[in-house]
């Protein structure tokens, strides 16, 4: 996989002051907004979010100015991260690629539940951010399936549907739930 920008980059780099104070403030809140709503999902409150990044309100909203934007912001940096790994993984064996992808997956399905929560799916951002999505994982699972250490019988739609399910459930924690993955990726595995 060669360095491409995704459509989901874009929005990012639109987004991201330019001034390095800015921009600091910027990831420190984006960070922030990413815990708290791991934690408490969408009724994460901001001030909490503006006390967790060391800023003061007026910073978050001068940022964000509204609720919405705050989430949205925090799934496009999300599905933008996942994008990148995606073509920092690309070096790596087919299968061992697309598992390390689909772990990180897994890990940016909690912060999508919060932000799914306080968005209507009909958000412009979730079409960009899944059509970014798809071409990023996309050639991961297609060059597993080429190597014939994936099933050929699914498409990465199936594949992303059955991770999400997955993580969509409670786990005593994230051991347990990378355990009950591991299982149901072997299922799609044909090498073994």
């Amino acid at each position: 996989m060669t360095a491409q920008p995704f459509p989901v980059s874009e929005i990012v780099a639109a987004q991201r002051p330019h001034r390095k104070d800015a921009a600091r403030n910027y990831d420190a809140l984006l960070a922030a907004a990413r815990e708290a709503f791991a934690e408490h999902g969408a009724d994460a409150s901001l001030e909490d979010v503006a006390r967790r990044a060391g800023v003061g309100i007026g910073t978050l909203y001068r940022n964000f100015p509204t609720r919405r934007s705050l989430f949205e912001s925090v799934y496009a940096d999300e599905v933008n991260t996942l994008c990148q790994a995606a073509l920092d993984l690309a070096g790596l064996e087919p299968w061992e690629a697309l598992t390390s992808w689909l772990s990180r997956f897994s890990g940016y399905m909690v912060t999508k539940q919060a932000v799914r929560q306080a968005l209507e799916n009909d958000s412009e951002i979730f079409g960009t951010c899944r059509e970014s999505m798809f071409s990023a994982g996309g050639p991961l699972f297609e060059r597993a399936q080429k190597a014939g250490v994936a099933r050929t019988d699914m498409d990465f739609g199936d594949l992303l549907r059955m991770v999400a399910g997955i993580t969509g459930t409670t786990f005593v924690d994230d051991t347990q739930r990378d355990r009950v993955l591991a299982i149901a990726l072997d299922g799609v595995r044909t090498d073994h």
